[in-house]
């Protein structure tokens, strides 16, 4: 069986191309066998704000000291989240390119759980990422190609990048990334 996280990152719904692209890889994954379905939309889940209590969580929990009641009840949510990327075998993520980068909404969930403890760790001055084994495959759509007519995808493409540099930064080293154009 192949534990799967969808991240849906499109608010279009059916009309979204990153999301059928990510709903055909993930119909061909189930071919080759059981799957199980995890899908996080993150324009109808509820996502905690990361501020007051959740943020002085972080701190506290920084500094080595006890959270209180309400840190830790905003802590809990945001770890709550980091399971699930933990329970996945793969990430699937159908990513809508924005302004050059990724919708604010997947931003929000990624500053959530990309967090000491969460999604990585930190000891003798570096960072060890613990989504180990895991694969991610990111499904990115754009409206038009990049790297001609004066668009180099170095300066302008901030979506594939920053996916891959999240991803290795909390330690998915296995990255397909799909481009739909």
């Amino acid at each position: 069986m192949t534990r799967v996280l969808y991240v849906k990152a499109s608010p279009r719904g059916e009309a979204s191309a990153s999301h059928r692209v990510a709903m055909a890889y993930i119909h061909a994954l189930s071919e080759k066998g059981t799957v199980e379905l995890d899908t996080l939309d993150v324009w109808k889940e509820e996502l905690p704000a990361f501020d007051g209590a959740a943020l002085e969580a972080k701190y506290v929990g920084l500094s080595g000291q006890p959270l209180s009641k309400e840190q830790r009840a905003g802590w809990q949510a945001i770890q709550t989240l980091g399971n699930r990327f933990h329970s996945a075998d793969q990430l699937v993520m159908s990513v809508p390119m924005w302004n050059f980068g990724i919708p604010y909404r997947l931003k929000h969930l990624i500053d959530l759980v990309t967090q000491k403890d969460v999604l990585f760790t930190f000891s003798n001055g570096a960072f060890d990422g613990k989504l180990k084994a895991k694969r991610g495959i990111f499904v990115c759509a754009r409206g038009l190609g990049y790297g001609t007519d004066g668009f180099p995808e170095e300066q302008f493409d901030y979506q594939k990048s920053y996916l891959t540099a999240w991803a290795n930064f909390v330690g998915i080293s296995d990255i397909q990334v799909i481009r739909v154009e």
